[in-house]
């Protein structure tokens, strides 16, 4: 059925898609590391140290932080939305997960999110304008789509993985900063150095945090194409999910709150950036919606 063979695709895809960001990110440091000392040894020792140290700060703090930034107001009974939180109960429910904790955020432009970095710490924040621009199955669409990302961890890897993208861009900096005051310096190069290796690892300093951010594009997209297959196999209503992400699409206000740092959680590009292809946090709309009417 092609639902389930777009759901085995999508996963295999982003384990190939993260094991290549891991080795990536160890590759940086050890460019790093030869570029300044000669020697690829003591970045390929301290990038992983420093990144877990760095990842398990982002992951501690993360889901409390998105709320905040994006001004979610947190739903604690049925009777401040009894739909939302039906909805919510009964998609949990069928992907035999916790149910997560509901935000509203007060805004027009219909999107929705999920946080968290396991179902038992899990998040789902909605816009007003999703709630009243939406017919009730679009509204239970969205709602699979985001349960469907809680299920498949999608929240853990997106949030380490933008750490990742920030690991990159602080070493690309550091590195940078110590190769100038090493020029100004007069430090000498280490004459053992390989001029090919070099010229590589100078690449990489200058182009690390560019890729890095493509990288973190990519596995986002891919999330966005499982979480949609995900969810149509939990609602068995794909032209639901398929109808509101076309109104989303044709929306042309963004969300206010939103933030680039956030973007990637929502399930339609909340900034309205109309970008497509490598530099887009979100798969084509049209695309998205071709796949879901062929389920």
């Amino acid at each position: 059925m092609l639902l389930y063979e777009q759901i085995r695709k999508n996963k295999i895809k982003t384990v190939f898609i993260v094991t290549g960001f891991v080795l990536f990110v160890l590759l940086v440091g050890a460019a790093i590391s030869y570029v300044n000392y000669g020697d690829a040894l003591p970045g390929l020792i301290f990038t992983p140290v420093f990144s877990l140290f760095y990842v398990g700060i982002v992951i501690m703090s993360s889901t409390n932080i998105v709320m905040k930034m994006n001004r979610a107001q947190e739903v604690t009974s049925v009777e401040e939305h009894r739909f939302l939180w039906h909805t919510v109960e009964n998609m949990a429910m069928v992907a035999r997960v916790p149910m997560p904790r509901i935000f509203v955020i007060n805004d027009p432009s219909p999107n929705a999110f999920a946080t968290g970095l396991k179902p038992e710490k899990a998040a789902v924040a909605v816009t007003t304008g999703l709630l009243d621009r939406l017919s009730r199955e679009e509204v239970e669409g969205v709602i699979a789509h985001e349960v469907a990302h809680i299920k498949n961890y999608d929240v853990r890897l997106s949030t380490v993985t933008l750490a990742l993208v920030s690991v990159i861009a602080i070493m690309s900096d550091i590195g940078s900063r110590m190769l100038f005051f090493r020029s100004i310096g007069g430090g000498r190069r280490d004459q053992n150095q390989n001029p090919i290796f070099l010229i590589i690892g100078l690449v990489l300093l200058v182009l690390a945090p560019l890729i890095a951010m493509l990288i973190n594009m990519a596995i986002s997209r891919n999330r966005e194409f499982l979480a949609d297959a995900s969810g149509a196999e939990l609602t068995r209503n794909p032209d639901a999910l398929a109808s509101a992400l076309e109104k989303i699409a044709n929306v042309e206000t963004p969300v206010e709150q939103a933030s680039s740092a956030s973007a990637p959680l929502y399930f339609s590009d909340p900034l309205k950036k109309k970008v497509s292809g490598l530099f887009s946090t979100h798969p084509d709309p049209v695309e998205r919606i071709s796949r879901l009417r062929q389920m």
